[in-house]
């Protein structure tokens, strides 16, 4: 088995947008790029360009009908804007679909599925998806929250339906719950769920109390020991005991201090810290197999410097 450490993306990942001013915006796939190139981190990396996922392949985390509304919804602004129409289709308060947002979508989700098809195949180790649109916050059949089709419910689906695996574990450090992959994943046994993120917050959700969920969430203003305490309690017995065969991240990264969109207080040895504590359940259960999927983060300089240091923990630099 290769090494490596697979960095996928794709040029459509930037033409997704939902207005100016929107924080969700293509600037944070520049800001990653650029934080890259500069530090030379990219040079340790397996550059993919992703693919686009199939239909077939999406319908294992979501309803027939929703994947079709997103597409209707995107292709359908093209007769709108020419005459004269709005360019966005408005699914909720803050997020909204462009003409290029369906292709966006499919790259996004293509790449959770390449990486793991690459890693399943032995031609890297682990690889981080540097994509948008997010997913975590996508229910089965719900857009919501700047997400459309669940990046990496589907990919943890599909290494079950697909490769055969009979435990995968998913775990969310974004600021925000995973609402959208506790719809899809909750009293699927073979995946285990670990996630913290700030409460009360955003989404307003009836958190389940499935038996694969381990959900830690906390108050504002809660800083990085204490979260590693907690990860040390509750998230690390439960996924030893799980044995995963693959482990996906959502990982979002707006839980940084210098991060507006919530109010924790985590920094980037934090993010190196938890990563490790990640590798080190992969390495013990699952050939050190990870898919690491962007989730949020929204203030530029610590987006870039966190996944700068997540990355530098996955390829081991």
């Amino acid at each position: 088995m290769s090494q490596a450490t697979g960095y996928f993306t794709h040029k459509n990942c930037w033409r997704h947008e939902m207005g100016l001013g929107h924080p969700e915006c293509p600037q944070r796939l520049d800001a990653i790029e650029e934080r890259l190139r500069i530090t030379g981190l990219d040079m340790a990396l397996e550059r993919r360009e992703a693919t686009a996922a199939s239909m077939a392949d999406m319908e294992l985390a979501h309803g027939r009908m929703h994947l079709a509304s997103l597409r209707g919804l995107s292709d359908g602004l093209r007769d709108d804007i020419a005459a004269g129409g709005p360019s966005h289709a408005q699914l909720d308060p803050d997020t909204s679909i462009n003409i290029h947002s369906w292709d966006a979508i499919l790259m996004a989700a293509g790449a959770a599925i390449d990486a793991t098809d690459a890693i399943m195949a032995g031609e890297m180790v682990n690889a981080f998806c540097a994509v948008r649109p997010p997913g975590h916050h996508a229910t089965r059949n719900q857009a919501m929250g700047f997400c459309f089709v669940n990046n990496v419910a589907l990919a943890a689906k599909y290494a079950l339906q697909r490769h055969g695996l009979q435990r995968v574990a998913i775990i969310d450090f974004d600021v925000h719950h995973g609402n959208g992959t506790e719809d899809i994943v909750a009293g699927d046994d073979r995946i285990l769920m670990c996630s913290f993120y700030q409460h009360p917050f955003y989404p307003a959700w009836d958190h389940a109390s499935a038996s694969n969920l381990v959900n830690l969430p906390v108050p504002a203003y809660t800083q990085g020991m204490d979260i590693r305490e907690l990860i040390d309690m509750a998230w690390m017995p439960r996924l030893d005991a799980h044995k995963p065969q693959m482990v996906f991240i959502s990982a979002g990264f707006d839980a940084h201090r210098e991060d507006g969109m919530g109010q924790l207080g985590l920094v980037e040895q934090d993010y190196v810290w938890i990563t490790q504590r990640i590798k080190g359940v992969a390495m013990r259960h699952a050939q050190g197999r990870i898919v690491s999927c962007l989730e949020g983060g929204y203030h530029l300089g610590a987006l870039a410097r966190s996944v700068e240091a997540h990355i530098r923990v996955l390829a081991d630099v």
